[in-house]
């Protein structure tokens, strides 16, 4: 096991410790057994998508298989490409990154959202105000409201559900358009991946998959959920990636 710096894991833990789950949790379906989780290993998988890999085409490929949106599973596998690019020893998966987007946000369809041909949800989602309450800790405003529309309290924006303060040092232009906006699909998805992978994760080795994932929640049942919708997605999809044209 990697010894990681005391201050980056506290400080890591304590930038995303007040997410909220917008979901109640996976839904695996009644023909779609949930996997038995492994606290000494990483989920199971899917095959790494192949550089060039036309990721509008896999996507649509793979959508209904993986019972994902199709944009925000477009999403998820640019991301796996581009943080690849990044950092590709941190090998991420498509599949940890649905797992998260599907506790946080039902892949962006939280209470009727739903992103458009750019990438961008609407309605916007937003957490509750994080007061305390509910099992979170206070968090007073941070961005005058800018992201979340909240000049008080903080709260969780997007599909991914960054912190304002998180999504400052995270946040991500997955789309190329010059903005980093945690409501559009491909720049959270991105920012969640570089999250997941930071601090030299390697997120393919059981010890850094879990630190990764309690960074981002610290809770021990959002990670085991996140870790059996990870394997679910990774062990039913086996579309093959098409190249870029």
């Amino acid at each position: 096991m990697r010894t990681q710096s005391l201050l980056a894991a506290i400080g890591g833990i304590l930038a995303l410790i007040v997410l909220v789950s917008l979901a109640t949790g996976p839904d695996f379906g009644p023909s779609l057994p949930r996997t038995p989780v492994d606290r000494q290993s990483a989920p199971p998988a899917s095959a790494p998508l192949p550089a060039g890999t036309d990721v509008v085409a896999w996507a649509r490929a793979t959508a209904a298989e993986a019972d994902i949106p199709e944009r925000t599973l477009q999403a998820y596998a640019n991301a796996e490409l581009r943080q690849r690019e990044r950092t590709p020893d941190c090998r991420l998966s498509w599949a940890t990154l649905a797992g998260v987007g599907r506790i946080e946000s039902r892949h962006a369809t939280f209470r009727g959202a739903e992103p458009g041909p750019d990438g961008r949800v609407d309605p916007p989602i937003i957490g509750i105000p994080l007061d305390g309450t509910g099992g979170t800790r206070r968090v007073a405003d941070t961005d005058g409201g800018r992201l979340d529309g909240d000049p008080v309290l903080d709260r969780a924006v997007g599909p991914m559900q960054f912190l304002p303060g998180t999504w400052a040092r995270y946040g991500a232009d997955g789309n190329g358009d010059g903005v980093a906006d945690p409501q559009q699909v491909d720049d959270a998805a991105l920012a969640a991946a570089g999250y997941l992978c930071a601090n030299g994760r390697d997120v393919a080795d059981a010890d850094d998959w879990w630190r990764g994932v309690l960074a981002y929640n610290a809770s021990g049942d959002y990670a085991r959920d996140v870790w059996a919708a990870a394997a679910d997605y990774a062990q039913r999809t086996t579309a093959p990636a098409p190249p870029a044209p």
